[in-house]
């Protein structure tokens, strides 16, 4: 049931105040963290950005101080002020790609608001032997993507079936359109929208680390010829450039390898996440568009619009339709098996634990909310009401605002007999309040 709850940040306070809507960012399912009011979306482990950011700027500013400055003026023409240069010009260049990588929507496909519509009837209602009793939704289905059939399954976390090359990141807990991975060093999820500022920023740290060894090593050379040392006796000259020349050894290796890996599957159209789980070299890649026309598509093409507007307000509608998530008659296909993602290596729990947890949070949060239908908005209720303060008028209205079922409880006619139950149900509930009541006269 979905019930915005109080915004966190100054800013929604004033937008509570003024009883307005919450934003999106402000009630998103994610795990996701949001910076200036929507503007930034990162994972749930932004924290280790500042890492990397540190492990890319203190080498850098080590270099500036111990090695450039030193070799600003052993160049003719005053030619050697481009060796700084040309390292803090290339540092912001790459700390840009960094932002762009982990602060930006990397593909996230927006949460159905209810299952879709089922296509196979799981029982029949003995009761007449004519009504639908549940439905099962298909686990998989397969689809055709360049003459290649390709299976895409359901997510039961956000209610849809994953469009190919999409899965859903535990982490992020978010389904991602093309999705490659989820970096821990840039704490995003790696998709559609950032995969090409993902290659372009571990490319130019890999050049970042080569200039830097490479420089340093023409330090060393200089102190060499002008003192005329061995190399080792030159290298204890300056302890600052054997320290960089270790690090950048070290790192190129990392973050070389990555863009040497990520260039092979950059040429053959594929994701880190296929690789590793199809491994098309014992099949047709139905996505290999042959190399030049991978690359093409990689860098040239146009990035798609993010399928999210985090800054946008909550409509009554959308809160309506969140309500209506416990859909009658429908039947998940993990219903009764161990679930989760396993293709993320997540460990498997009961279908029910989960669903649980999620029906006991939702009902305690709907206590805390009121639907004021004069000024059509969801108003927030005083943290002092309990479920004895809530008059049967407003169950009753509450009740009116959810009777709205979807196309296939009309045709089935399920909504009937669990509108008969709801009533039942009541009137058991009524019907023992008024004995409680006599018992409390006597």
């Amino acid at each position: 049931m979905y019930v915005p709850p109080l915004p966190s940040d100054a800013g929604g306070r004033e937008d509570a105040a003024a009883g307005e809507q919450p934003r999106v960012y402000q009630v998103w399912r994610g795990s996701n963290e949001f910076f200036l009011q929507g503007r930034f979306i990162f994972g749930p482990d932004v924290r280790s950005v500042f890492l990397t950011m540190f492990l890319i700027i203190a080498p850098v500013v080590t270099f500036c101080v111990f090695v450039g400055r030193h070799l600003m003026n052993e160049f003719p023409d005053h030619s050697g002020i481009s060796v700084m240069v040309v390292a803090v010009v290339f540092t912001i260049y790459d700390l840009m790609l960094l932002l762009l990588t982990s602060g930006r929507d990397p593909g996230i496909i927006p949460r159905n608001t209810h299952p879709p519509e089922p296509e196979a009837i799981d029982g029949i209602n003995d009761i007449g032997g004519q009504t639908p009793q549940q439905f099962r939704l298909p686990r998989t289905k397969e689809v055709v993507v360049n003459g290649i059939s390709v299976r895409i399954k359901y997510c039961d976390t956000c209610m849809l079936y994953r469009p190919p090359r999409c899965s859903h990141c535990s982490i992020c807990n978010n389904c991602v359109e093309r999705f490659d991975h989820h970096c821990p060093w840039v704490g995003q999820c790696i998709g559609l929208r950032n995969y090409r500022f993902f290659y372009m920023f571990v490319f130019s740290t890999t050049l970042l680390c080569l200039y830097v060894f490479a420089f340093c090593w023409v330090y060393v050379i200089k102190i060499k010829d002008a003192e005329h040392l061995s190399i080792w006796k030159a290298m204890l000259k300056t302890p600052a450039s054997i320290v960089l020349i270790i690090y950048c050894f070290l790192c190129v290796w990392f973050v070389g390898g990555l863009s040497v890996f990520h260039f092979y599957l950059t040429s053959t159209n594929q994701t880190t996440y296929e690789n590793f789980r199809y491994r098309y070299d014992r099949r047709a890649n139905p996505y290999n568009r042959g190399i030049l026309n991978n690359f093409l598509e990689i860098f040239c093409t146009t990035i798609p619009p993010s399928k999210n507007n985090f800054r946008a307000r909550v409509t009554v509608e959308q809160g309506l339709q969140q309500s209506r998530v416990q859909s009658r008659g429908f039947m998940s296909p993990n219903m009764g098996k161990p679930v989760g993602d396993l293709e993320m290596g997540r460990k498997p729990v009961a279908w029910d634990e989960p669903r649980t947890a999620a029906d006991i949070s939702d009902l305690e949060a709907s206590l805390g909310g009121m639907f004021d239908e004069k000024q059509g908005r969801i108003a927030h209720a005083s943290p002092d009401l309990s479920r004895d303060d809530l008059s049967a008028e407003f169950m009753e209205g509450r009740a009116g605002m959810h009777s709205r079922q979807s196309s296939w409880v009309h045709r089935t006619g399920t909504s009937d007999s669990v509108d008969s139950i709801a009533v039942q149900m009541a009137t058991a509930e009524a019907n023992g309040g008024n004995h409680v009541a006599m018992r409390s006269t006597r």
